[in-house]
């Protein structure tokens, strides 16, 4: 089978399944950290959150109005927070 023929193939696939023609062969999800909830745990404002986090307030404000989704290493940090609540200590200290 040719590149142009797997290709073909996927692309084919990929419109059965959105169509409902087909089920995904798997579904990837990933839990988004409730921001606010963690800073009300936390007792902490937004600045001091913000601060901690290395970004701004206005991210953190995105974040916890649901318009924008942490990605990358803040993703991983919050949810490390959400486990550990102790570990935002650790990263305020620095």
């Amino acid at each position: 089978m040719s590149i142009y023929d797997e290709l073909q193939s996927s692309l084919q696939e990929a419109v059965a399944i959105k169509q409902g023609k087909k089920a995904p062969s798997r579904v990837t999800r990933h839990e988004v950290a409730d921001v606010k909830a963690i800073r009300a745990h936390l007792r902490v404002s937004q600045a001091e959150f913000a601060k901690a986090m290395g970004t701004s307030v206005d991210t953190i404000k995105s974040w916890e109005a649901k318009r924008r989704n942490p990605t990358g290493l803040a993703a991983k940090v919050l949810a490390t927070i959400q486990d550990n609540p102790n570990f935002y200590s650790e990263i305020a200290a620095h």
